[in-house]
């Protein structure tokens, strides 16, 4: 019997060399990070800062942090390496101590790296949306009923590296938690957030996730939100929401909509037998997949405009923001915390969500090429197959990235196969929801 290995699987297979220089990624990283967009972050004039400040600037700061994470530099050492000989994005090659860029990164602003990371987005949402051509016709009618559909989900960072003496000031070693906000279907972050406390309740950002989901809008989350008082916010500001069914939680079934051998689908009132009962009915939907029934809650009540078949697959999508945290803790370096200070690690954190947030873009642009859902795109097989465009590139046997990648994606497994697993569920769905395609 083998015995178990002990550790962070995610920091077993350090990555020693970095990855060559990508033009085309690069091109994308400038086009969505343009240095002419660091002017409006300025807040210090040049003769009030430091030697070091001046030369460790914004776009010098950015263009390093993102290198880090596109190109899986091991550390900061490596990085001022890579930095000195042939520079990195948009700064040229200069010379820095590591003492200059650790204290560098303790002492920039993170606020900066969030303000960057929301005009990211929002040159994202001016551009056409490329995975609306790939979006299944069955996601298409959801999205065009709601406008919005986002998971919301928090995440603990990974504990920091024990020789850092920061640690002593911390008990549990964590590098803190962040709560992520990713579109349900195209996978692209919406919104982040950080607290230094490890242990924070997802709750505590419930009033930022309310306010920042638009009216009509749909939000996807888990049992760590259940809260009736926060379910009633949602219907009084006309905004919905779709969750598990939380046991031993007591209601009052107020009308059956429609029921089958294998589901059901009901109007009921929650907390009738407490003091604060939630104050509008919320709709429960049953299905039963194998021997075990799964139970979801909404305020969708009109089965007309969320029929009781798409809760249970909507819900299903949340795991996208879960497929998130691991594609960027794992695949991105996340996992991997380059400074002890709270300050670096959100300029770590807001960084590794720019590209990933860019590495989507791209994937879409892929998923159309290839007349491929979205999600049957392997994200981290587009990533790993960056290296061989850099290498064809630079050998002469390519010029563009997304023909050379439609051109090699059966070799690169762009495209996720369909495993028995999942055939067997889709069987199965169609023997539950019979009743209602009938």
């Amino acid at each position: 019997m083998s015995q178990q290995r002990r550790g962070n699987p995610d920091l077993r297979r350090a990555v020693t060399a970095p990855a060559p220089s990508n033009e085309a990624l690069e091109a994308r990283l400038r086009d969505w990070v343009s240095p002419g967009t660091f002017a409006s972050l300025k807040t210090v004039q040049d003769k009030g800062r430091h030697l070091r400040d001046r030369v460790l600037t914004l776009p010098v700061m950015a263009a390093i942090v993102l290198s880090l994470v596109s190109r899986q530099i091991s550390g900061l050492s490596e990085a001022l390496r890579v930095l000195e000989q042939e520079g990195l994005l948009w700064a040229e090659a200069q010379a820095v101590s590591k003492q200059a860029l650790s204290d560098r990164l303790r002492t920039l602003p993170a606020s900066l790296f969030a303000q960057l990371f929301e005009q990211v987005l929002a040159r994202r949402q001016a551009q056409p949306r490329t995975e609306v051509e790939v979006l299944p016709a069955h996601w298409q009618t959801v999205q065009q009923q709601f406008g919005v559909v986002w998971c919301a989900d928090g995440s603990t960072l990974e504990s920091l590296a024990k020789k850092l003496a920061t640690l002593e000031q911390h008990a549990s070693g964590l590098g803190g938690k962040m709560m992520m906000v990713v579109e349900a279907f195209s996978r692209c972050p919406v919104a982040a957030w950080y607290s230094v406390d490890a242990y924070a309740h997802d709750q505590r950002w419930n009033d930022c996730l309310l306010e920042r989901l638009p009216q009509g809008g749909l939000l996807l989350f888990d049992l760590g939100f259940f809260n009736f008082a926060w379910f009633d916010a949602f219907t009084q500001a006309n905004k919905y929401f779709l969750t598990r069914w939380k046991q031993k939680t007591a209601g009052k079934v107020l009308r059956v909509l429609r029921q089958g051998p294998r589901y059901r689908d009901e109007l009921l009132v929650l907390g009738v037998y407490r003091s604060n009962p939630c104050s509008y009915p919320l709709r429960r939907v049953s299905v039963q997949w194998g021997t075990t029934w799964h139970t979801y809650l909404t305020n969708v009540l009109d089965p007309e405009r969320l029929s009781a078949q798409q809760v249970c697959d909507l819900y299903a999508q949340r795991w996208r923001i879960e497929e998130a945290f691991l594609l960027t803790k794992r695949l991105l370096g996340l996992a991997y915390l380059w400074v002890g200070g709270s300050n670096g690690v959100q300029i770590q954190l807001y960084a590794t969500w720019i590209f990933y947030a860019v590495l989507m873009d791209l994937c879409a642009d892929v998923a159309v090429a290839l007349r491929q859902p979205l999600e049957r795109i392997s994200v981290e097989m587009v990533f790993r197959s960056l290296y061989h465009f850099s290498r064809a590139r630079q050998q002469g046997r390519a010029e563009a990235l997304l023909p050379f990648l439609v051109q090699f994606h059966h070799s690169f497994g762009l495209v996720k196969a369909q495993r028995q697993r999942q055939r067997r569920r889709q069987a199965q769905a169609l023997d539950i929801w019979a009743e209602t395609l009938s």
